[in-house]
């Protein structure tokens, strides 16, 4: 089942299926590592719910909720069985 990644669980390893937004915005999440088939963990939210804390390919980094509402994600476990 896919979503956004605002909405994956926590502690939770889900795959990038799609980055949305316009082709400056997605150059720029695609930079920092987050693309399509890559595996991303939400390991914290910040106490007001921005931004969010994520551990993509052995490294950390935050983006806004508004970022990662334009990431789909599909959990991992859900993208194995389609396969």
């Amino acid at each position: 089942m896919s979503c956004s990644l605002t909405d994956a669980p926590l502690h939770a390893p889900v795959e990038i299926r799609h980055v949305g937004g316009d082709r400056a915005f997605r150059r720029r999440l695609m930079e920092l590592g987050l693309v399509p088939g890559t595996l991303v963990t939400v390991v914290g939210v910040a106490p007001l719910g921005d931004p969010l804390d994520l551990s993509v390919r052995g490294g950390r980094l935050s983006i806004r909720r508004q970022e990662a509402q334009a990431l789909t994600v599909e959990r991992e476990g859900s993208a194995l069985a389609a396969r």
